[in-house]
This record gives C-alpha cells, structure tokens and sequence, in this order.
C-alpha cells in the first residue's frame, strides 16, 4: 500500500512539473507577443530632449564610416549631414571599407584634417582605442554610432557618447518575434560578428532568450563577419539547409546585410518565402530589408534604426559636448518592422523615419 501511494505520488508531481513546464512556456509565448505587439505600434510621439544648449558657432566634423556599404552607417550619414547643414557646420566624410586596418587609416586620415570634431559610425571605440586617444590628445572632440553596446559615455574611451538603441533590448525584441510566430517551437539558426563586441554580444542576447524558450532550439550559432557576407552566405545558406533541413524555421541575424546574399540559396532550394525560414534582423533596417518585407520576399521583420533621427542626435551631443554640457541621455525605443506596419514612420521611403517631429524638436532645442 506504501509502495502504491509513493508511487502515485511521484506520478502526481511528475504530472504538476509537465503542468508547471507548460504554463512557464505559455507565458513566455504570451510575453513574446506582448512584446512584438509594443514593438510594432506606431513611433509617432517625440520621446526625446526638449531643452539643451543653443548651437554654437561654425565647427568642423568627419564623419568616419566603418563601411558604407551597411546601409545603417549609410543612413546616419545622411542624417549627420543633414543636421550639420541645419546647425551650420562643415562635412566630410571617410570611409573605412570595412576593415580594421581600413578605419584605422580612416580616423589617421580624419585626426590630420584637424577638424573640431569626430563622428565614428560602426567601429569598435575599444578596438580603436589607440587612434581615438591621439585624435583626443589633438582636441577633437568625438561622439560616435554603434562604437559599442551601450549607449552614453563609453568608459575607457575619449567617446562622449555614443548613440544607440539597447542593443541588449533590440536582440530581445528580435528573439521574441521568432518565439511569437512560432509559438514558442522556434528553430533558430543566428548570424553574428565577433569582429564588432556590440554585434557578438548581440547574437550571444538573441541565443540566451532563445534558450529559455523550452520548446524552441537554436540550430547553429555562426559568427560571419559583415565583410565577408557576399561570399560566405550563400554557401553557408546551402550547407545550413542540408544540415538542418525543416528544423531550421527561423534566422535570427545581426544586421540585415546577412539577408541580401541569402535568397538565391534558399530559391535554388526550392523554397519560397513561405516555406523558407523566417529570416528576423536585430538592426539596422537597409532599404532592401525594407522591400523584402513589403514584399514578403525572405524576409519577415528587422528592428531597424532611427538612423536619420539618430544623426540628428549626434549633431546634438556634439553640440552638448561642445558647449560644456552632459551627453542628453536619450534612447531610442525598439521598433519593429513587420508587413503589417511597413508603410508607415518612413516605411514608403524604405526607411524607419519616425513620425515623431525630431527635427523640429532639434531645431528648437539649437535656435534654428
């Protein structure tokens, strides 16, 4: 009798462990979703400063690009350029081609022109330390995008600020939309670059939100360099698909670029953009990101961006900096881009511009 009533006993809890398993799993499915819901609404309510100093007279900047062709530095130069002409200072601009070795030239090009100010858009601040220490040591102010994963002052670094979404937010965001679509039974392959410390530590936030996903698994975790997408992701496409066949439901990627060399692949496969995995970008929001959602062509969703807005923003912390004053402590909050909302906050532009009124809010906050 003993014997029979441990036995039932064991089988209860079992039983109220599998129920306590399946509701931890329900929940998180319906915090996916709430998520994804918050994420998609719309962005037209200015959420950043009000007050700050008036713009200060004529100054210099160049901006310093880890690579134009990433439509995400591509798209903040276009901003910074816009609101230096509005605040009335000179610009210019230097590529880094993508490369270590390419940025640094590119800020040792940027120290000699002398200018007041420095933009560094998409390299590494810790890996670049040495240059930014000497174009410091010059007087030359400098503020940056994506220099690293948390936005404001970077410690260790002369960077005043640097601007950026939280990154560790985007990933979430982005894991949480494979988890919601899926519910809850995502299989999920992940694109990273240890090159860059924000992009891994990226790709390592999407993999542990993931894993606390009981009924979802990541497949494959690669870390391919930005650089060298165009030759490496269609055939990692092909060996991904051999490797995984059906299982593989969702991409989880670091940038969108990964998804500009991944659709020929997946076509020679046999596979449309229903049948295909669900391809989701934590950043930056390209323009062929953009089309590929409108059209439902291999692409699901990508949590992109402001990246005019944000332009806007370093001319601000500039001018702060400038003007003696603390970074303004502003962060964006995540957006995502789905079918469902891509024609609107600069969807029609291929872009995520929003609604929101920044650069009258910028202009007022300067005098002009």
């Amino acid at each position: 009798m003993l014997k029979r009533t441990l036995l039932m006993t064991a089988a209860s809890l079992a039983l109220l462990g599998t129920g306590l398993s399946a509701a931890r799993a329900d929940a998180l499915v319906d915090e996916a979703k709430a998520v994804v819901a918050k994420a998609t609404s719309r962005a037209d309510k200015w959420e950043g400063p009000t007050t700050g100093p008036k713009a200060v007279g004529a100054k210099s900047i160049v901006y310093v690009a880890g690579d134009m062709r990433n439509g995400g530095i591509l798209g903040v130069a276009t901003g910074v350029k816009e609101a230096a002409g509005v605040i009335g200072w000179d610009y210019r601009e230097i590529d880094g081609q993508g490369t270590v070795s390419g940025q640094a030239t590119a800020l040792s090009q940027a120290i000699a022109l002398k200018p007041d100010a420095i933009v560094v858009s998409g390299s590494d601040a810790v890996e670049q330390k040495a240059a930014l220490e000497g174009a410091a040591a010059e007087g030359i102010t400098i503020v940056g995008w994506h220099t690293g994963p948390v936005p404001g002052p970077q410690a260790g670094t002369p960077v005043f600020a640097n601007v950026n979404t939280d990154s560790m937010e985007v990933a979430r965001v982005a894991a949480m939309k494979a988890i919601a679509d899926s519910d809850g039974k995502a299989g999920v392959v992940i694109f990273a670059d240890s090159t860059y410390a924000m992009a891994i530590a990226k790709g390592r936030a999407m993999e542990e939100v993931i894993k606390k996903c009981a009924g979802c698994k990541v497949l494959d975790f690669q870390d391919t360099p930005l650089a060298d997408v165009s030759t490496r992701v269609p055939q990692l496409t092909t060996t991904l698909l051999q490797n995984n066949g059906s299982a593989w439901t969702h991409s989880l990627a670091i940038n969108d670029l990964y998804y500009d060399f991944m659709p020929p692949a997946l076509s020679a496969a046999g596979l449309d953009s229903a049948s295909a995995p669900q391809n989701i970008s934590a950043g930056d929001g390209s323009e062929s990101a953009f089309q590929r959602i409108r059209a439902k062509d291999f692409q699901a969703a990508t949590v992109p961006e402001p990246l005019a807005m944000q332009g806007w923003q370093v001319i601000d912390e500039l001018n702060r900096a400038f003007s003696k004053q603390p970074w303004s402590g502003y962060v964006p909050s995540v957006h995502l881009v789905t079918a469902d909302n891509v024609e609107f906050d600069g969807g029609p532009k291929n872009v995520f511009d929003p609604d929101n009124g920044y650069r009258d809010a910028y202009r007022k906050i300067w005098g002009k």
